[in-house]
Formats: structure tokens, sequence, C-alpha cells
């Protein structure tokens, strides 16, 4: 019992990791995305980069949990990270119904959680 709720746990972790990654990787290459250059220099291969280490660590969250759980909680590892994101770069300042938003999905996650 105690080995499974950590192997959930990690797997949680990993998943959380692989979509800061993919973050990340969307903004490291994002300068070159609108402009007509070549796609090479430091910015698409470190991109690239990280988005294949994210696409990594999901496969081995994958080993650990089902996809569905996989899935949502990549859905709602991005929603929570943009959303710190939108808080702490840029100001904003979430409603009450937003909030009310985030902790249905943080509780659906958990109803879908079958860690055993």
């Amino acid at each position: 019992m105690q080995s499974s709720v950590m192997l959930g746990l990690l797997a949680y972790g990993i998943c959380l990791l692989a979509v800061l990654g993919v973050i990340a990787s969307e903004r490291l290459m994002r300068p070159v995305s609108g402009r007509r250059v070549a796609l090479h220099g430091p910015f698409i291969f470190l991109g690239t980069m990280v988005f294949a280490a994210a696409a990594a660590a999901w496969v081995l969250a994958l080993r650990h949990v089902s996809l569905a759980q996989d899935t949502a909680s990549a859905s709602l590892f991005t929603m929570l990270a943009l959303v710190t994101i939108g808080v702490l770069l840029f100001g904003g300042k979430p409603a009450v119904r937003e909030v009310l938003g985030i902790a249905m999905a943080v509780g659906s996650m958990l109803l879908m959680t079958s860690i055993t």
C-alpha cells in the first residue's frame, strides 16, 4: 500500500515536471516562432531538448498511473501553472468563480485518482 501511494505521487510529480517542461520549451521557442528565420540556433536547440525531456517524463509517468489519470493531472497542472504565472508575472487577480473552477478541477482529479 505504502509503495503504491509513493509511486502514484512520484508519477504525478513527474507529470508536473513534464508540464513545466512543455511550458518552458514553448517559451524558449517563442522568439523565433513568428519570424522567417532558419530553424536552427540556441533557442530552437534548447527548446527542442527541453520538449524531448518533457516527453520522456510523460512516458515515465505513464508507467505508474493510467492514461486517464495522467491526462487529467497534466490538464490540471497546466491550468495551475498558467494561473500562477498570470498572477505572479502579470499581476492578475483570479475571480471567485475562477477559484471555484480550480477547486472543482482539483476535486475531479482527486476523484479520478485510484491509488490502492
